[in-house]
């Protein structure tokens, strides 16, 4: 009996689930123009929607204002302070691009500013010149590689003294 119940329990769970993914019709809703355009016996002829759709106004290609020559020599000036080729970064490979950053160029990033695929610090970026690959002004990881190898070798030095002093 609990079998059973259960196999009819999993083909209405299965019945659920299936509509659940089930294209919805809606029922069409007319819409009512404010103004007929002409009446016959009583009926009202209300304007074609596709035609006043290829009357609009509104065109697709608009999305803002042009920018003045002024403008465009300002955004010129800005762009040539900062480097022209790509950011890199060293650990994943990911190459820097400014429209998914806010639009802002790599060298005005904050310290804080972490690399989108791997969570890399800022330091970890490099220039990419051709096929080549440079590291960054800011340090790279040379600091790190050398308070390391001084803690290495001074664990080292401690250890012998240590033997030595039993």
């Amino acid at each position: 009996m609990k079998s059973a119940l259960a196999i009819l329990s999993a083909i209405c769970l299965l019945a659920s689930s299936a509509l659940a993914f089930a294209p919805v019709v809606s029922p069409r809703v007319a819409v009512v123009a404010p103004t007929p355009t002409s009446t016959t016996r009583g009926l009202v002829a209300f304007p074609d929607p596709a035609a006043s759709a290829s009357a609009s106004s509104t065109s697709l290609s608009v999305f803002g204002k042009r920018k003045t020559e002024a403008q465009k020599a300002e955004d010129e000036a800005k762009a040539s302070q900062y480097w022209a080729g790509e950011w890199v970064c060293k650990d994943c490979g990911y190459i820097y691009n400014r429209a998914e950053c806010a639009g802002m160029y790599f060298e005005e990033q904050g310290p804080g500013f972490r690399c989108p695929q791997c969570s890399g610090p800022r330091r970890r970026y490099a220039k990419k010149v051709g096929d080549r690959v440079g590291t960054t002004l800011d340090g790279g990881d040379a600091p790190i590689l050398l308070f390391s190898f001084g803690g290495l070798i001074a664990t080292i030095a401690f250890g012998i003294w240590a033997v030595q002093n039993l």
